[in-house]
């Protein structure tokens, strides 16, 4: 297996040339238990599925500069967001190395959120887009849609976890989505791609697929919330990336 190239954005992550057979890789959601923060993965919150949402979260992600962007902490969370549904994410730069070769992202954020508003965010995804260097090659639906879902194959399940206010969200996998194709743009300037190194200058628009786990929070009440989750990959050679990060949600009128 040949990685050519990982994004660890907020645990968004585009890893190419892994196995077509890494999809079925991935744990099955067994007896999957209800979890009464989260809206079920076959619902459509606000008229949209969690497949469709995943897209949205990527192209909000793409719309906005790292200058001005949540993900990168250079703006709050209130940047790029629109209507009963916010966007949160990870992290993008690693900030901490617990043993040779594993990088991670710990990071906790504060984040003001109005009342009756929906949270959708990732515990840990990928994307694979038609722009050169974000593939594996093949730049139709189908190969983007393989390369997206390839990364499973990577994705440490067992240390995957998400907890709000104390509260454990679980069976976690029941939530793994793969969105149609998209199309995202124009791209800003000092847009996420660029600060990877891919050339992707300002007014590209472009096709992805992205694979993950997604949650859907029911509006929170009004007050102070902890949100919490964690994530981990496994690459080949015992290289590797965590995602740890904490909002610290503040809900009002």
């Amino acid at each position: 297996m040949n990685i050519k190239r990982s994004i660890p954005l907020a645990v968004a992550v585009s890893l190419l040339s892994i196995p077509a057979n890494a999809a079925n890789q991935s744990p099955k959601a067994q007896n999957a238990e209800p979890n009464p923060a989260v809206m079920p993965v076959n619902s459509n919150p606000h008229g949209a599925s969690y497949s469709d949402w995943a897209a949205h979260w990527w192209q909000w992600e793409f719309s906005l500069p790292t200058t001005a962007n949540p993900i990168f902490d250079t703006a709050d969370c209130s940047a790029g967001q629109t209507g009963n549904v916010w966007f949160l994410g990870g992290g993008s730069v690693p900030n901490f190395s617990p043993e040779p070769g594993i990088n991670g992202v710990r990071q906790t954020r504060s984040c003001s959120v109005p009342t009756g508003t929906f949270l959708f965010f990732p515990i840990i995804n990928t994307e694979c887009s038609t722009v050169h260097g974000d593939n594996a090659g093949d730049i139709t639906r189908t190969g983007l849609q393989a390369c997206a879902v390839g990364a499973r194959s990577t994705i440490n399940f067992s240390t995957l976890s998400a907890i709000l206010d104390d509260v454990v969200i679980s069976h976690l996998p029941q939530y793994l989505v793969t969105s149609p194709l998209f199309t995202f743009g124009p791209l800003p300037n000092d847009n996420i791609l660029q600060f990877f190194g891919l050339n992707a200058p300002e007014g590209t628009i472009a096709q992805s697929v992205t694979d993950g786990i997604y949650l859907m929070l029911h509006p929170l009440s009004e007050g102070s919330h902890t949100l919490h989750f964690h994530s981990e990959f496994d690459f080949p050679g015992g290289s590797g990336f965590i995602q740890d990060i904490t909002y610290e949600l503040n809900v009002t009128r």
